[in-house]
């Protein structure tokens, strides 16, 4: 396999643990196609790998999760922030990562007994991404990474741009899709919330209007502005939901839109829908807003 195609999952015949004496070798062995740069991504795919060598000031390694800090800004000298960072390049892949569920290996720069290497930590899945202000006083994307205890698929080739369009269909091969036992710890949400949110506006998106039926009643989400739980810490509160269909759902959670302090819909035409028993408040608008939403190519902000 050519050393410029991309593998997104584990790459044969690493295993957990494995050590590299240095970047040359990752990129040699297909962990990282990356000398230099702590992001492999391939445009329009997504990334396939990071190496985590402590280089931005904002990460944090907590070893099951990560908070990755993005790509840009920079300085070499210092090794600090020194201007904002976009969503853009490999931050836009990362973050795209997040939308076809596909994982990332991580490997991370160790200092053990006066040596540095390199050392594999397995794959991690991007659970979310968001902006913040950093250490240094400057905008920078900010990437929740969950380790993945297995990987039972194989891994995903990249097809080379020139067999896009002349790769034959595989054979169907249908079984029944892989199974294992897992644990999952989820934050309890108050669904008295979820209930009355969505009662007050009769199942209605606030955002397109729209009712959805199905034969057991309507359907519509409880969409949390500032979200439950590290590291936002939002509160599970009537002032701090909306009700949404699943499309603006997914676009208000992805960052698409966003909502002024008047309702005014950000990056998409109308205003939200008001109830008069449902007050949102500002400050988590505000917060959406800063952390989340980022206005589109040739979008007014």
């Amino acid at each position: 396999m050519a050393k410029s195609a991309s593998v997104f999952g584990p790459v044969p015949g690493i295993a957990l643990g494995h050590e590299f004496a240095n970047r040359l070798e990752l990129w040699g062995a297909g962990v990282h196609r990356q000398t230099q740069a702590g992001i492999s991504a391939r445009q329009g795919e997504g990334a396939e790998s990071i190496v985590l060598s402590g280089g931005y000031e904002d990460d944090e390694d907590l070893g099951a999760v990560i908070i990755y800090t993005g790509r840009g800004g920079r300085s070499a000298e210092s090794q600090q922030q020194v201007a904002d960072q976009t969503l853009t390049g490999a931050n836009r892949e990362l973050a795209r990562n997040v939308l076809t569920g596909l994982p990332v290996r991580v490997t991370r720069k160790v200092t053990e007994a006066g040596r540095t290497f390199y050392r594999y930590a397995g794959l991690y899945r991007i659970a979310s991404y968001w902006a913040e202000t950093g250490k240094s006083g400057h905008r920078v994307w900010r990437f929740r990474l969950e380790e993945l205890v297995a990987w039972d698929v194989e891994p995903h080739v990249a097809a080379p741009a020139a067999d896009l369009f002349t790769a034959q269909e595989p054979a169907p091969a249908y079984g029944p899709a892989p199974r294992r036992l897992a644990t999952t710890l989820r934050l309890v949400r108050d669904t008295a919330v979820t209930r009355q949110v969505k009662a007050l506006h009769d199942y209605h998106c606030q955002v397109c209007s729209e009712r959805l039926a199905s034969p057991a009643g309507p359907y519509a989400e409880a969409a949390h502005i500032r979200p439950l739980g590290a590291p936002h810490h939002g509160p599970d509160v009537l002032a701090n939901v909306l009700c949404l269909c699943p499309n603006h759902h997914v676009l208000f959670d992805l960052g698409s839109f966003g909502v002024a302090d008047n309702g005014a819909l950000l990056g998409l035409p109308g205003q939200l829908r008001r109830h008069p028993q449902h007050a949102v408040a500002p400050e988590f608008l505000a917060y959406h807003r800063a952390h989340f939403y980022e206005p589109q190519a040739g979008e007014l902000a």
